[in-house]
């Protein structure tokens, strides 16, 4: 992309575990391939599934944090999780990049990209416990701890936030965020 291409927002996917931040991000950048999406650096053991992600030790994520790769950094459900400065390249001339984000940096992301949209997914709690139960990732009391923090507002003092329903089909989340990152086309 040249230079002068015009940046893309960056759109932070929320929501707590299980309810298909994953499955829409990657339907929407099928639906608008101008969209892309950021894999996060994770200290989570490549094994462990769900997104696609980078995978590395806490030496590893600490020797990058200091040397200023991230642009953003926190530490969540006892991982460390991190974007990479490159994410600005990919604003270039995108209609967007979509990055899976916690809702603790979503003050300090709003201030760091500028243009910056939110994108709250949810679900019904009885579809989220079951889509948890399903996953087999967590203890039943783990599920219990993820459900009670799903109920945690976003916080205060954000732009753009969309709430985004993924209790039915995906193709009816997709729609709605559809109508949030391409309103002219809605």
């Amino acid at each position: 992309m040249s230079k002068g291409a015009s940046k893309g927002p960056v759109i932070a996917v929320v929501g707590p575990s299980g309810v298909g931040k994953d499955s829409l991000m990657s339907a929407l950048a099928v639906s608008v391939p101008q969209l892309r999406v950021l894999r996060r650096v994770i200290t989570r053991a490549p094994e462990a599934g769900g997104e696609d992600y980078q995978a590395v030790s806490e030496a590893e994520f600490s020797a990058l944090a200091g040397a200023g790769v991230f642009s953003l950094h926190w530490q969540a459900h006892g991982l460390h999780y991190g974007i990479p400065r490159d994410i600005e390249d990919l604003r270039e001339g995108a209609a967007g990049v979509l990055v899976n984000l916690s809702r603790a940096v979503l003050l300090e992301a709003q201030e760091k990209f500028g243009h910056f949209i939110v994108l709250s997914v949810t679900a019904r709690p009885q579809v989220l416990a079951a889509r948890l139960a399903a996953r087999r990732r967590e203890s039943e009391e783990e599920v219990q701890r993820r459900l009670a923090r799903a109920m945690k507002p976003l916080p205060a003092g954000l732009r753009r936030v969309h709430q985004i329903d993924n209790s039915g089909t995906l193709s009816a989340a997709v729609n709605a965020a559809l109508a949030v990152v391409q309103p002219e086309s809605a």
